[in-house]
């Protein structure tokens, strides 16, 4: 049996996170607009027309003073910002998740069980996978679609 989540509005989901330990910044320039961080990670809310709260950033590790976007490489995910792009370690990614669950509590989103599993990348990147949305003449030659060379005898 589901169970029916109610959306928080965005004044309630700002004084959630307040309540819960989230470290808080209101958006430069912009009104109904904050920034949340809490166990180096960090992520953007706004106000919906509806007056409910919704991401405006997804959740990243914080590089330095930047936000970092989760990469899967098929046998590694990668932390990646602007100028850098280094390996996610366990704890990162533990960080990362536990984050976006409660950001999800926060506003009152649904949690979907595949991403309760554990940590969702922003972006999917495996080396078989890649360019195969392109035509059979554009994609790149596979090591294994090589043509054997003749040994002259």
């Amino acid at each position: 049996m589901t169970k029916k989540i109610k959306a928080r509005s965005y004044a309630d989901s700002s004084s959630w996170f307040r309540d819960h330990g989230f470290d808080i910044l209101e958006a430069p320039a912009t009104s109904n607009r904050i920034f949340l961080k809490k166990y180096n990670v960090s992520a953007a809310i706004e106000q919906a027309p509806d007056g409910t709260a919704k991401i405006f950033a997804y959740p990243g590790y914080l590089v330095g003073n930047e936000i970092s976007k989760l990469v899967d490489k098929g046998y590694q995910k990668f932390l990646k910002t602007s100028k850098l792009e280094m390996p996610a370690t366990a704890d990162h990614l533990k960080a990362m998740h536990d984050f976006s669950e409660e950001l999800k509590e926060g506003i009152g989103a649904t949690s979907l069980y595949n991403e309760s599993m554990g940590t969702v990348s922003e972006s999917y990147q495996y080396d078989r996978v890649k360019d195969r949305d392109k035509s059979e003449a554009d994609r790149p030659r596979r090591p294994w679609q090589a043509k054997e060379k003749k040994n002259p005898a």
